[in-house]
């Protein structure tokens, strides 16, 4: 498929392989002393990191590049701590690996363990977002893996400062450094490589936009695991306590912009908009909302036509769609017709509807008054994270540990044949 690989491609191949038995064989105690290391240097290297950081950001904005998609990619000295903190806590974080899922024993004596282990040698496709270099590398080395990275160009120079960092606290700490690999070739053609690297890569992981999450779905060769877009809905039922819904809306939408599980659109009852809007629609105002409504809602406040597009779009910007119903019912509807799988909402004080709609929605992560940006990895204790899968194989949601990890049967017999 790919004709003939690049030489220093095929060569991260081979040292994540080596990688891969030496990293399953280290104790919890190993492994939760690098990461703590790897955490101190990360926090002691800012400066370094942000210099290579503001390269990046200043690069991204002689392109035009979004409001959004700055903030993904600017760091700050916090956002380092965050991530060192973010590898403190998988420090914290029970090993999964070894541990034993189901045991059998069978009339014949055989004693079957069905066993946690880890999946080998992952690689990761991201974009804009230099954090994900730390929080894919803890949580890839504490479930034993090795992990080769491709970021964005957007942000090289980031990722590279931040992968030099990991890579020298490792071989200070007697590790191999190769549990963490970049490449830092921008060429395209070397990640369309990378995609078929079956022979090396045990699993592939995309984290970006639309167009990145197809076209490695499409062209790879390994087995993937889809991290989907985030066009995420909060429904406003008529039972809803606006007292609640006007600051769970505003948390979702304008917490942080340009994340997957921000909200990128609004579903009313129609019993309740007359109530809502003109409220709602100052306070998003205020923050510098656009808002695009349907007929009904422009009855109520000034503001753009909706379109069909406008209701399957993910923003990652300070936009939000508004759509008006006649029931629950229409609600969920709506929402499964629109939605990415990733996460929804209802704000509604009726116990029955909140059930309905936890029930019916097809989503990763479904809420009841409570705002979308709940949907990460540190929010629900896995530490950090390595992507939201939208996918019902293998994992759904946050992915945390376990979900980095496969299984072996170890059967333990003494001199059982089989007749």
């Amino acid at each position: 498929m790919m004709g003939e690989m690049d030489e220093k491609l095929m060569q991260l191949g081979r040292n994540g392989v080596a990688a891969k038995y030496q990293l399953q064989i280290l104790s919890s105690g190993q492994k939760n002393q690098a990461l703590q290391a790897v955490a101190d240097a990360l926090v002691a290297q800012s400066d370094a990191i942000l210099r290579e950081n503001d390269r990046d950001v200043e690069r991204g904005e002689e392109k035009g590049m979004s409001p959004g998609l700055l903030d993904r990619l600017r760091l700050t000295r916090e956002r380092i701590e965050g991530m060192a903190q973010g590898l403190r806590e998988v420090v914290a974080l029970p090993d999964p690996i070894g541990q034993v899922l189901e045991t059998i024993e069978r009339p014949n004596g055989l004693a079957i363990e069905k066993c946690r282990v880890p999946m080998g040698v992952i690689g990761i496709i991201y974009e804009s977002r230099p954090n994900v270099t730390a929080d894919a590398f803890g949580l890839c080395f504490k479930s034993g893996n090795a992990v080769i990275l491709k970021g964005g160009s957007d942000a090289l120079f980031s990722n590279m400062a931040i992968a030099g960092v990991i890579r020298g606290a490792l071989d200070k700490a007697g590790i191999t450094a190769d549990a963490l690999q970049l490449i830092e070739s921008t060429d395209r053609e070397i990640t369309r490589q990378f995609m078929g690297m079956k022979e090396y890569v045990d699993l592939l992981i995309p984290r970006g936009g639309a167009g990145l999450i197809r076209s490695v779905v499409e062209n790879s060769t390994i087995p993937v695991i889809e991290t989907g877009t985030g066009n995420c809905h909060i429904y406003v039922d008529k039972d809803a306590d606006l007292e609640k819904a006007i600051p769970i809306i505003i948390n979702a939408k304008t917490q942080r912009i340009g994340v997957c599980n921000a909200c990128e659109s609004l579903v009313i009852h129609e019993a309740i908009k007359d109530r809502l809007l003109p409220r709602l629609s100052q306070a998003l105002r205020e923050r510098g909302v656009e808002i695009r409504g349907d007929e009904r809602v422009r009855e109520v406040i000034d503001c753009i036509p909706a379109t069909q597009e406008d209701y399957a779009t993910e923003y990652l910007d300070l936009v939000i769609s508004m759509k008006t119903v006649a029931s629950l019912e229409e609600a969920i509807a709506h929402i499964n017709r629109y939605s990415t799988r990733h996460s929804e909402a209802i704000i509604t004080e009726n116990k029955e509807s909140g059930e309905k709609f936890l029930r019916e929605i097809d989503a990763a992560c479904v809420y009841l008054n409570a705002s979308t940006r709940f949907t990460d990895g540190f929010e629900f204790g896995f530490g950090a994270e390595i992507g939201i899968s939208t996918q019902k194989l293998h994992a759904r949601g946050p992915m945390g540990l376990g979900e980095l990890t496969s299984y072996k049967y170890r059967i333990r017999g003494n001199g059982q044949v089989r007749s």
